[in-house]
This record gives structure tokens, sequence and C-alpha cells, in this order.
């Protein structure tokens, strides 16, 4: 009895010679990044409900590791593969078919990924749009070159962008206007500096979805012709314009004639007395804004 009990002894109270050591884990590494400024910029310019992945080569990755690739410059070295757009989505955010790449300071026009519906480029140092900037990216209804340096939009840029519906091109240095994509339903050419020569006489007659029509902060002479019945807002304060016709808003030839869709002119800041052209407001149901004596 007693050898047992002190077997028992030694069995319980001698600790292993070499005891096993314990898992060794490589310790993580945490990046830090700034991310109030980039999620603030997403909320405020998507207008639509995206969803919460992004995009990158038809792999949905999180949020997070998006921002946190934006954030390595090394990774901006990275040559592309074959059908992938690794670039233009490591410098710009792609976020289910829309691509911000604001305030990044390129000079031009991304390639963007065939599958993009809207395009926020503001606040950038573009200077010229050429036709081939879009020619395979027939998917676009929304672009915002708003805050750039545009000088110059070459022939047929937006011509194969049939669903397009919102352009907006305000506060760049553009002269004249580009033809416009049919379906467009605002247009946005605020603070530029396009003269009446710069805009043809049917540039806005086939563009018969048109309802927001901004040209204010230019240096037009004249009100544009042939404005569509669709517009129902047409913005063209602080321009040069000292003339308008009777058959500028309305048909002299058509007393009858109303222009029911038409809510807001504005024409304050023009070298104009509006109240010497009363005949030229007899079709709308609302005075333009301006000055009358």
């Amino acid at each position: 009895m007693e050898t047992l009990e002190a077997a028992f002894f030694l069995f319980v109270f001698v600790p292993l010679v070499n005891p096993a050591p314990p898992l060794q884990q490589e310790p993580f590494q945490f990046d830090e990044y700034d991310t109030d400024v980039s999620m603030g910029s997403l909320i405020q310019q998507d207008y639509e409900t995206q969803s919460n992945d992004i995009i990158k080569d038809g792999t949905n990755l999180s949020l997070d590791t998006s921002l946190r690739l934006q954030g390595d410059d090394s990774q901006l070295d990275v040559p592309p593969t074959k059908d992938t757009n690794l670039p233009t989505c490591l410098l710009c955010v792609c976020l289910s078919g829309s691509v911000y790449c604001e305030e990044i300071d390129i000079e031009a026009v991304p390639p963007l990924p065939k599958e993009t519906a809207y395009l926020y480029a503001r606040f950038n140092k573009i200077k010229r749009i050429a036709a081939s900037d879009f020619a395979d990216i027939t998917t676009l209804r929304r672009i915002d070159f708003s805050g750039n340096r545009i000088e110059e939009i070459e022939d047929g840029a937006f011509s194969k962008l049939l669903l397009l519906e919102e352009l907006s091109l305000a506060e760049n240095r553009l002269i004249k206007l580009p033809v416009l994509p049919p379906k467009l339903t605002t247009f946005n050419a605020n603070q530029n500096r396009i003269k009446s020569r710069g805009i043809k006489a049917n540039a806005f007659k086939k563009l018969t979805n048109l309802a927001y029509l901004y040209l204010g902060h230019n240096a037009l002479e004249s009100v544009p012709l042939n404005l569509p019945e669709s517009l129902r807002i047409l913005h063209l304060q602080y321009n040069n314009i000292t003339t308008i016709t009777d058959d500028t808003f309305c048909k002299s030839n058509n007393t009858r004639y109303i222009r029911t869709r038409m809510d807001e002119i504005r024409m304050e800041g023009n070298p104009i007395v509006l109240a010497k052209h009363v005949n030229a407001f007899s079709c709308l149901r609302m005075l333009p804004v301006g000055t009358y004596y």
C-alpha cells in the first residue's frame, strides 16, 4: 500500500522534463488609415443606393480592403494584367458600377471598367476629352467633370453614350459646347467661357428629354435657340445677353401657345432690361428672374 502511494505521488508532482513550447503566432500588423474623407466623399457623391462591396477583377472585396490598397502608394505601380481594371480601381474607387476619381490630380480620363454607369471625376486637372475615352463604355448614365481645366472636347466624344442622362461640365474652360447625347435630361455648363457662337443653332432641339439646362456665368450674348419643349429649368444668369426676340421662348405666329413645363428662367446679371421685351414672355406661366427697369 505504501508503494502505491509513493508511485502516485511521483506521477502527480514530478514535472515533465521537456514540456511542449506554447504555439507561436505571427504578430498582427495594424495599419492606420484616415477614411473619414474618403467615406464622406462616397456618401456625398453617390446618388444611388449602392452595395457595400468593392468590385475589382470580378472579386468582391470589403471597403476597408479597397481603401487600404488606395493608401499603399507602392501598389500603384502594379502592371495591368489581361482583362483587369486594377490600375484604375487602385487610383480611384470602384463601387458597384460607380467610379470615383475625385481630387486626385489626374490629367486625362482614366480607362474605365466596361460596366461603369456613373463616373465622378470632379476637381482634377483634365484638359481634354477624347472620343476614345468613352468609345467602349456604352453603359454610362451620369458623368461629372466639374472643376477641371477642360478646354477641348473632341467631336463625337459623347456620341455613343445613348444611355447618358446627366452630364456636368461646370467650372471648366470651355468656349463651345460639344454635340450632346440624345437622352440627356440634365446638362450643366455653368462657369465656363462659352459664347453664343460656341453653341450650334440646333444644339438642344433634338434633346426631347432635356429638363434642366444650366448655362449661368458664361459669356453668352443671346439666349440659345430652339430650346426643347421638355425644358423645365433654364439658368442664364450672369452672361452678356442683350437681346431677346418674340420667338426666343414663345411662337410669334401662335398667340395661343403656352410653355406648360417651364417652371424657372434665371436671367439676372445680364445687361438687358426685360420689361422692354414683354411679348417674349407671353407664353410663359412665370416671368423670368432678372432686371425689369
